[in-house]
């Protein structure tokens, strides 16, 4: 799959060499290109090694950082070449330069797979109102998925992320059936297990659970022991 990331920060970071170590394409973009190419070559020479530590040799048996950027196909480009370059484009920028960011990206994100890993900039501050979500869509016209929003960068640098032994499991809202599938597809490639989170009129609880479950974690709260096991939760029938 061609993953476009609007971004270059640490989510893209930490996302695009994930998938880029899975086999992906994927391309980066940031406001500044030189740090963009800095990001991208980092990513590939990250992803590289991800593929030789699992019994993966690099083509033409590379090594070193400089080398191996010319291993994986992680590359960097300006907003709009990154919307028309990816089959699916991930939406991973500050809240404060979205609408920016969005506009630079162009018409090619239109009718296309957004996956939407964005939060609020102040979780306290969290306006249900106004969903970044449904902001996306309206901005671009695409096809967009919520998801990869509850989790510290960190989390998603795991190889894989497994707590307690289980898989960690990514709620995806979404209208686009398309869209979901290639969203799934990515929860799977990071080792983790995709959750059907419902249409993207849920896309606003879904962030407003990140505003809350973040402040919980600010205040050194366990926000995972909020909730009790499925077995716990009470007699619930499928819908």
């Amino acid at each position: 799959m061609r993953i476009g990331i609007l971004g270059a920060g640490s989510m893209a970071d930490a996302l695009g060499t994930r998938w880029a170590a899975a086999g992906h394409e994927v391309m980066v973009s940031g406001r500044d290109p030189g740090r963009s190419a800095e990001r991208a070559c980092h990513m590939t020479a990250q992803a590289a090694a991800r593929g030789a530590g699992r019994g993966g040799v690099p083509a033409g048996g590379a090594s070193g950082e400089a080398r191996s950027c010319a291993v994986v196909e992680v590359r960097s480009g300006s907003f709009a070449e990154v919307a028309g370059f990816g089959d699916v484009v991930v939406v991973a920028v500050r809240e404060a330069g979205l609408a920016d960011t969005l506009r630079a990206a162009g018409p090619a994100l239109r009718g296309k797979p957004l996956i939407d890993v964005t939060n609020g900039a102040a979780p306290d501050r969290y306006d249900p109102t106004r969903p970044l979500a449904h902001l996306i869509a309206d901005l671009t016209g695409g096809h967009v998925v919520k998801g990869f929003n509850l989790c510290h960068v960190d989390v998603w640098r795991l190889t894989p992320p497994v707590f307690d032994g289980r898989p960690l499991a990514v709620p995806l809202c979404g209208d686009d059936p398309a869209a979901m599938e290639a969203a799934r597809t990515l929860v799977a490639d990071l080792g983790c297990t995709p959750v059907n989170g419902g249409g993207l009129a849920r896309a606003m609880q879904l962030e407003a659970t990140a505003a809350f479950m973040i402040g919980l974690w600010f205040g050194g709260a366990d926000a995972q022991a909020v909730l009790p096991p499925l077995p716990s939760s009470g007699d619930h029938q499928p819908a």
